[in-house]
């Protein structure tokens, strides 16, 4: 009898770990793609015979669906079961990939990537959002978000390597096909291990904020994306970025008058959540950025072939592979300024080096030690972004809190692909000279990003952000009780 209830122990000892290890696997997917996508590009560049632009779309059709979504898929899923949502994610995203694999051509492909971002904002939000539901001590938690965060690291140092092998052996299409198998061993175990969970009071669907969202980010890309080719003044572009700031101003004005607001304005009271959301977007806005200035320049500018330019790219995933688990400790011990301070010196200074000294024959050490120094920053940086997001807001709303976080890095990736790439477009079918001098503004742009990150990560971790904190998670336990109550 007691070797059954020790067995027993074990198993639940174990179980939170089996469920973190299950995420991870949907992030591993979503993350992989990412990384392996930018490898391709020239391929995909030179087989479908597209423009930059072209280039632009196939990466932010997915990243602004998958930003416009994961708020809904956040509250749906604390609506109708966390589990369930995770399990449709897998399903769609899986399916998309292997559309994507498939297609004849640019339009097709970019459509094949928005039904792939539909299933892949049901992943990321909702898999921390049963993290932080599973673990529900602080210490394990930031452990958990820890490791969670060097997930992402893997997938940096895997992904340049296998997307450069597979375009170079097996062509571009295959980058899309390694999703099918690994989705498909992520739905089996998620039936299998992870437990069904639901917020307590579910939060009723917001069309109008939806739809707002729909209209905000597309708008604002497309007039970035486009404003090179057809210039700002021209009726598109500009009724574009009308339409951007028409629907930012009605969030500002209608998420507060709601009950259950797709975006609730009361998490932005707290200075740390706050910051988190700036950080998430000034980082990935470098991230995107980087990865699309370095893919073109490795392949295009000093002609390496993929799997090669891949391997050039292997310091900075390794050195984020290894950062993401010290910044989880960090936090878990020290709290997020450590970390915060740290990656954005590392970005800062990855991006300076190379603004300063970017040509078409630029020595591989220092282009490594850049590649070093911004794999360390953005190693560092995801831990705190999401244990900040969810860690001070009520459990019930971990899916919202979580989408919030996932949602600002989205936007930043693909606001840094829209501005970097439409920056690039004059140099980038124009001679290596043209190439580095439009690639040095681009360094410089992503510097000031990494800057943004040191300067609103000293601003948002001290004592006074701490208490804002306090103060807003008090506050909101209090509206969320009686709010049960009335109901």
């Amino acid at each position: 009898m007691s070797d059954d209830v020790d067995r027993r122990d074990r198993r639940d000892r174990r179980r939170p770990w089996l469920v973190l290890a299950v995420c991870c696997m949907s992030m591993l997917i979503v993350s992989l793609d990412n990384t392996i996508l930018n490898v391709a590009l020239p391929a995909i560049q030179r087989d479908l015979h597209t423009s930059v632009s072209g280039l632009q779309w196939t990466v932010d059709a997915y990243t602004l669906v998958l930003a416009s979504l994961l708020m809904l898929s956040g509250s749906t899923a604390d609506r109708v079961g966390r589990r369930r949502t995770l399990q449709t994610g897998l399903l769609v995203f899986t399916s998309a990939s292997l559309l994507c694999g498939l297609a004849p051509g640019l339009g097709w492909l970019i459509a094949a990537r928005v039904l792939q971002a539909v299933g892949g904002s049901m992943l990321n939000p909702v898999a921390m959002s049963i993290i932080s539901n599973t673990f529900t001590d602080p210490r394990q938690r930031a452990r958990a978000i820890g490791v969670w965060s060097g997930v992402v690291g893997i997938s940096m140092a895997a992904g340049p390597i296998i997307g450069g092998a597979l375009v170079q052996s097996a062509g571009w299409r295959a980058i899309f096909w390694i999703n099918v198998p690994i989705g498909l061993a992520a739905l089996y175990l998620t039936h299998r291990y992870v437990p069904e969970s639901r917020a307590a009071r579910p939060r009723r669907v917001d069309p109008v904020g939806q739809a707002l969202i729909v209209v905000l980010l597309p708008a604002l890309t497309y007039a970035i994306i486009e404003s090179p080719g057809h210039g700002w003044t021209s009726p598109p572009v500009l009724g574009c970025a009308i339409a951007a700031l028409g629907a930012l101003l009605g969030l500002l004005w209608y998420e507060p008058r709601r009950t259950d607001p797709l975006i609730d304005l009361r998490f932005f009271r707290s200075a740390p959540f706050a910051g988190a959301t700036v950080i998430a977007v000034a980082t990935f806005a470098a991230l995107g950025g980087f990865l699309f200035v370095s893919s073109l320049y490795l392949q295009n500018v000093r002609g390496l072939d993929p799997l090669h330019a891949g391997l050039f790219m292997l310091p900075m995933a390794v050195m984020a592979l290894l950062t993401a688990p010290v910044s989880g400790r960090m936090v878990a011990s020290r709290g997020p300024r450590t970390p915060l301070l740290l990656a954005g010196s590392a970005l800062s200074a990855s991006a300076l080096l190379q603004a300063l000294t970017f040509s078409d024959h630029l020595p591989a050490a220092v282009l490594i030690v850049a590649y070093l120094l911004f794999g360390t920053g953005f190693g560092l940086v995801n831990a705190p972004i999401t244990n900040t997001a969810v860690s001070g807001m009520p459990r019930s709303q971990a899916g919202v809190a979580a989408a919030v976080a996932s949602t600002s890095r989205q936007i930043g990736q693909s606001l840094g692909v829209a501005v970097i790439g439409a920056l690039m477009v004059g140099g980038a079918h124009a001679d290596a000279a043209s190439f580095t001098d439009v690639g040095r503004t681009a360094w410089w742009i992503i510097a000031g990003c990494g800057a943004a990150v040191l300067a609103t990560g000293t601003l948002t971790s001290g004592r006074w952000a701490r208490g804002t904190a306090q103060r807003t998670a008090k506050r909101l336990a209090v509206e969320e009780t009686r709010e049960t109550v009335n109901a």
